[in-house]
């Protein structure tokens, strides 16, 4: 399947990060995982090689190149075995600079994106709040006009990078009650009245999560990323990006427990032979595999919806769903196949299992996507796209 989707040159670079991540992210992962976060000079790596922008233009430092190297990037970072990790450097990338890219001043671009794209600026997304998170329209941190500054109360919590991170893109509410009352704001990490709390996780053990308060924080009026009031619209817009590489991660966790449990079948062997011999074992990796393989294709071609700039908000809705469900049970079944050994610290798929839990959670819960999915298959409701800024 890979050869309608991807070119040699795709693969080239599959290699490239390939290397690059088995050299200087592999031996490193158990120790970033006890800590609980991953360096700083991390993220300069990746920029200087390129990584942290493949996408991102190359004005400010990006490599400018197409959709699906990108598909191949997450693909790579999943291999790694560390959602912790692979959120840290995505939250940074995917996230925080995804909004500064589209909605961005030229001056704010120049400040932040290409600072961000060499590594040397970490940023970090705030829009879930302690009393929700999938109802965006509802967030109640408010930032009240005084004069040419913007006055921040409020708290965000589950925010990725929100102790270590240098700046914060966060949502905020500037005008009255609902979706058009809330912008987009940049928070800069030394401003008086920011302080944040570390979160302790089941799993994502490498990734620095917290929760950020903000106590009469004075900002700019000029740190608003694009127009007043439309803030809502750019999360949402995002959102599908955000839920399709969610769904693309699903798939290639499925894919990495696939792959591992193959692997340990063909060695581990019960009562004479190698348990990779047993009917009952091999039906349930081919069920797996064809599940797997049926998501992926959805995916992919989603994603060449989306290169070509369809708007696929139910159908990103779709993959996160089904993808992320998916990843949850494979990784539980695959598990199951190493015996007690699944179950250890020491064999990879214990972490697999746990990091995969998050995944029918964050950037929209299951329920939360199935009722989107279901507004606009049964009630005909339809968004539209945020007018470019």
């Amino acid at each position: 399947m890979n050869k309608y989707f991807f070119t040699e040159e795709h693969e080239l670079f599959r290699q490239s990060l390939r290397a690059f991540l088995d050299k200087e992210v592999r031996p490193n992962i158990e120790q970033w995982e006890a800590d609980g976060q991953i360096p700083r000079a991390i993220f300069k790596r990746f920029g200087e090689m390129g990584f942290m922008g493949v996408t991102y233009p190359e004005k400010y430092g990006g490599m400018g190149l197409d959709t699906f190297f990108a598909v191949v990037y997450t693909e790579e970072m999943i291999r790694m075995n560390s959602s912790g990790f692979n959120t840290s450097i995505g939250a940074h990338a995917g996230l925080a600079l995804a909004h500064m890219n589209a909605e961005g001043t030229e001056a704010q671009k120049q400040k932040y994106l290409t600072a961000g794209l060499k590594g040397e600026l970490i940023g970090c997304l705030a829009i879930t709040e302690p009393s929700g998170g999938s109802d965006v329209a509802s967030i109640s941190t408010k930032a009240v006009r005084d004069g040419d500054y913007l006055v921040i109360n409020g708290a965000k919590t589950f925010i990725s990078n929100g102790v270590l991170s240098d700046y914060i893109v966060a949502a905020v509410r500037t005008g009255g009650p609902g979706a058009k009352g809330i912008s987009m704001v940049i928070i800069d990490r030394d401003t008086p009245g920011v302080s944040a709390t570390a979160l302790k996780k089941m799993g994502w053990h490498a990734s620095d999560t917290g929760e950020i308060a903000f106590d009469n924080v004075r900002i700019p009026v000029e740190n608003i990323l694009g127009d007043e009031n439309k803030g809502f619209f750019y999360i949402m817009q995002h959102f599908a990006s955000e839920r399709l590489a969610m769904a693309l991660i699903g798939v290639a966790q499925s894919q990495l427990a696939l792959d591992l449990a193959v692997d340990y079948m063909a060695e581990r062997e019960v009562f004479g032979r190698p348990i990779n011999k047993f009917q009952v074992l091999r039906h349930r990796v081919a069920q797996l595999s064809s599940e797997t393989m049926c998501a992926r294709a959805f995916v992919y071609s989603l994603y060449r919806q989306y290169s070509q700039g369809d708007y696929i908000i139910k159908e990103a809705a779709m993959a996160k769903l089904v993808a992320t469900q998916l990843s949850d049970k494979v990784c539980y079944e695959c598990m199951r196949f190493f015996g007690g050994y699944g179950y250890m610290e020491s064999y990879p798929m214990a972490r697999l299992l746990r990091d995969s839990q998050l995944g029918t959670i964050g950037g929209g819960t299951s329920e939360v996507l199935c009722e989107i999915i279901s507004k606009m298959t049964i009630d005909a409701k339809s968004y539209k796209a945020a007018v470019p800024h």
